[in-house]
């Protein structure tokens, strides 16, 4: 069965996200419900619209302890519903022929649109392997903090990791070396007995120039 709609307002749900540091063990995630998130997180956006963003779902118990040792042991992923490899492609501007073909079919967009746009990325990306890294991480970074404001809307809790060994998940995974593990992202439901008041949050002064 999969979770009901939230009747939350959007500020409840940005509000009520916090990173969860440890979850209730044992619980487990359905894939209709990721299947749900992923539905909605794929609408985030992305440059040129590459959507350059890519998941691994590691649900199964064994899989999941290597992940765990690529993490230098952290037991939130232990006692987590599952744990998302969240992946940037940096060869996503391949897929643009694909991407805006449709679009040209369709009559969406003439020959020569669909050529400028064409041309204008590969220009962007072809033989700037910097440049595509910091558009990999970048775009798949947009991509999860939507998906960790939609699991929170169905009911999921999580927690963005970057405390893990980039080399050895790509190992563990066998990952090509196009696909840059960005962060992980544990999911599953936050153990409350555990939780730890909100950090400080700067006011808006502090960060913010008006200009």
């Amino acid at each position: 069965m999969s979770t009901p709609v939230s009747t939350n307002s959007f500020a409840d749900v940005v509000q009520a996200r916090r990173s969860a540091m440890n979850f209730v063990e044992g619980i487990k995630i359905p894939q209709s419900d990721l299947e749900e998130i992923f539905s909605l997180a794929r609408l985030a956006p992305s440059a040129f619209n590459l959507q350059h963003a890519r998941y691994k779902v590691i649900a199964d118990p064994e899989l999941k302890e290597k992940i765990r040792e690529n993490a230098y042991g952290q037991y939130k992923i232990h006692t987590a519903s599952a744990v998302i490899a969240v992946l940037g492609d940096m060869r996503a501007y391949e897929q643009a022929p694909e991407i805006y073909g449709g679009l040209k079919m369709l009559g969406a967009m003439s020959q020569e649109e669909y050529d400028g746009m064409i041309g204008a990325i590969n220009q962007a990306y072809i033989g700037k392997e910097s440049f595509q890294r910091d558009e990999a991480i970048r775009n798949a970074s947009l991509s999860a903090m939507q998906f960790m404001l939609i699991a929170k809307d169905k009911g999921w809790d999580t927690c963005p990791m970057i405390g893990f060994d980039p080399e050895a998940v790509k190992q563990t995974l066998s990952l090509p070396d196009h696909l840059v593990p960005v962060m992980l992202i544990t999911i599953g439901k936050d153990n409350q007995r555990k939780i730890r008041p909100r950090g400080y949050r700067k006011p808006v002064g502090e960060f913010v120039d008006f200009l």
